[in-house]
C-alpha cells in the first residue's frame, strides 16, 4: 500500500530517475518513484541503450568470426537472423530488470506503476482511477521517444523507428535509414554488420559533423566498407508503400527502393498528458523541459533531468544529472554541475571523444599540436587483430594541457576515460607528459596514450 505523502517522489525509472530516487533515500528521505512499465528500467533499458548495445554486440561477434580464417567457416554455417540475435539481447534486459529493482528494494524507495499527472506542485494523480500522492518535490525524468511527424505512417509493417526495430522479426536484405544522428548511423552499422544492404539519408555534408573530422572521414570509410551507402545533402520528402517493398522520395527527385525504412530522425521528450500546462512548465516543441543550472524547472520544487532535458542526452550523463538534481534538493555542497560529458558512440567500430576538436580550436585561434596512436602499430591490437582504430590527442602547443581526446576503434568508449582522468587534474597534472612518466601495462589498448604522447610532443621538442 503506497504512502500518501513523501519527500520526493521521481518520475521516471531510467538512469536520471534511479539514481534520483537512491540518491535521496541514502540522504534518509521518504522516496516514491512512479514507473509507467511494470518492469523498471525506463526506455534505456527496455528500448534504447541496452537492447541496441546488445545488439550490436551480437552483430560486432559475428562480423569477427567471418573475418577470423579459423572461424569463417563456421560462422557461414551458422548465420543467425535479426530475431535470432535480438533473443540473445533480451537476456541482458531481463538481467538488468532484475538488478535494477534490487537497488530499489535494498534502499527502500517504493516503486509504484502508474502514468503520473500533476494536479498541482505537490499533488500527482496515477491514472483516472489511481491513488493521489504528494510530496514536497518531484524529479522529472520520463526520458524520450523517437520523434514521430504526422505525416508519417508509423503503422505500416515496413517503416520502423528505434523502438519499433526492436520487434522485427526477418533480416531484410536492403535498409534505408532516413536520419544520420547517432542513433542512425548506430543502426546503420548494425544492419550493415549483418550483410544488409543500407542506404544512409543524410542531410547535413558529413556524418556526425561535430566529431573530430578524423574521425568523421573514418566513420565515414568504415560504413562504407560494410555496405552502407552514405547520401550526405540530401532530404526526406515523401514515402510510397508498395506490397513488396517502400519507396523513399528525396527532396532531390532521387528515389530509393529498399525493404524496410528505419526512421531516425531525432528524439522528443516524454511530456505530454502529464498535467504540466496547471503548473505553468511549458514543454519545447520537442517535448523538452528548460531546467536552470540546478536542474530546476520554473516551478521551485520540480526538478527535471536526463533525455526530458535534452542535452547530451547519454544514458552515462543521466545518471549523474538524476543525483546532481537530487543534491540541488537535498544536500546542495554536494552538488556537482555535469558540464563535459565523453560520449560514446556505438557504431561499429566505436567512437568516443571528449574536449575540443580540431575544428573548434582552429576556429578559437589557439596553438595546438596532436598526437596519435594507430592501433595497428600496438601489440595487443596485432594480437587480437583488431586493426581498426586510432587515438588522438590535442593538446596546447605551449602548456601541453590536454584539449581534446578522440578515439575510433575496439574499445573507444573504454579507452578515452583514461584521457579523461587526466583532463580532469589541475595544472602540470592535466599534460601530455603524463603519459610519458607513467607506465602502462604491455600488451593493452591503454598504451595507446604513450604512442601518442610520443608522436605529439616529438612535434613540438
Amino acid at each position: 500500500m503506497a504512502r500518501s505523502k513523501y519527500d520526493l517522489i521521481v518520475i521516471g525509472s531510467g538512469p536520471a530517475g534511479e539514481s534520483a530516487a537512491i540518491n535521496a533515500a541514502k540522504h534518509g528521505k521518504r522516496v516514491a518513484l512512479i514507473s509507467d512499465r511494470e518492469r523498471v528500467g525506463g526506455n534505456c533499458t527496455h528500448l534504447g541503450t541496452i537492447p541496441s548495445k546488445a545488439l550490436r554486440h551480437y552483430v560486432r561477434q559475428v562480423m569477427q568470426f567471418r573475418s577470423n580464417p579459423l572461424l569463417r567457416e563456421f560462422a557461414n554455417l551458422n548465420k543467425p537472423s535479426f530475431p535470432e540475435i535480438m533473443r540473445h539481447a533480451d537476456r541482458v534486459i531481463d538481467e538488468q530488470v532484475y538488478l535494477r529493482g534490487n537497488y530499489y528494494e535494498k534502499n527502500d524507495v517504493e516503486v509504484i506503476q502508474g502514468h503520473a499527472e500533476f494536479q498541482d506542485a505537490h499533488t500527482i494523480k496515477l491514472g483516472k482511477k489511481g491513488p493521489i500522492l504528494h510530496a514536497d518535490y518531484f524529479i522529472i525524468a520520463t526520458g524520450s521517444r523517437p520523434y514521430r511527424p504526422e505525416n508519417v505512417d508509423f503503422t505500416h509493417p515496413r517503416l520502423f523507428d528505434s523502438d519499433k526495430i526492436l520487434t522485427l522479426d526477418h533480416s531484410p536484405k536492403k535498409v534505408t535509414v532516413i536520419g544520420a544522428g547517432v542513433i542512425g548511423c548506430e543502426y546503420a552499422s548494425i544492419f550493415g554488420g549483418l550483410g544488409c544492404k543500407v542506404e544512409l539519408i543524410n542531410p547535413a555534408e558529413s556524418l556526425l559533423s561535430f566529431l573530430d573530422w578524423e574521425i568523421s572521414d573514418a566513420l565515414s570509410y568504415h560504413l562504407k566498407d560494410i555496405g552502407v551507402r552514405s547520401r550526405h545533402n540530401e532530404e526526406y520528402e515523401k514515402i510510397e508503400y508498395r506490397d513488396d517493398s517502400v519507396i523513399t522520395h528525396l527532396k532531390s527527385g532521387k528515389k530509393i527502393k529498399s525493404e524496410i525504412i528505419l526512421w531516425a530522425n531525432g528524439r522528443a521528450g516524454n511530456s505530454d498528458g502529464m498535467g504540466l500546462d496547471k503548473l505553468g512548465i511549458e514543454p519545447n516543441k520537442r517535448g523538452q523541459l528548460h531546467v536552470n543550472e540546478r536542474y530546476q524547472t520554473s516551478v521551485e520544487n520540480i526538478f527535471a533531468a536526463g533525455d526530458i532535458i535534452g542535452w547530451p542526452s547519454l544514458a552515462s550523463a543521466s545518471y549523474d544529472q538524476g543525483r546532481a538534481a537530487s543534491n540541488a534538493i537535498f544536500s546542495p555542497e554536494e552538488f556537482v554541475a555535469i558540464d563535459r560529458v565523453a560520449s560514446g558512440i556505438y557504431t561499429i567500430p566505436e567512437i568516443s571523444t571528449l574536449g575540443k576538436t580540431e575544428q573548434e580550436l582552429t576556429a578559437e585561434k589557439i596553438p595546438y599540436e596532436v598526437g596519435k596512436a594507430f592501433f595497428s602499430n600496438t601489440a595487443r591490437g596485432q594480437i587480437t587483430g583488431e586493426l581498426v582504430g586510432m587515438l588522438k590527442i590535442i593538446f596546447h602547443f605551449e602548456t601541453l594541457e590536454i584539449l581534446g581526446i578522440h578515439c575510433f576503434g575496439d574499445q573507444a568508449s573504454e579507452i578515452v576515460h583514461i584521457g579523461q582522468a587526466i583532463m580532469e587534474q589541475d595544472g602540470q597534472a592535466n599534460t601530455m607528459k603524463y603519459f610519458l612518466n607513467t607506465t602502462f601495462n604491455y600488451p593493452t589498448m591503454a598504451e595507446a596514450y604513450r604512442i601518442a604522447a610520443l608522436d605529439g610532443l616529438n612535434r613540438v621538442f
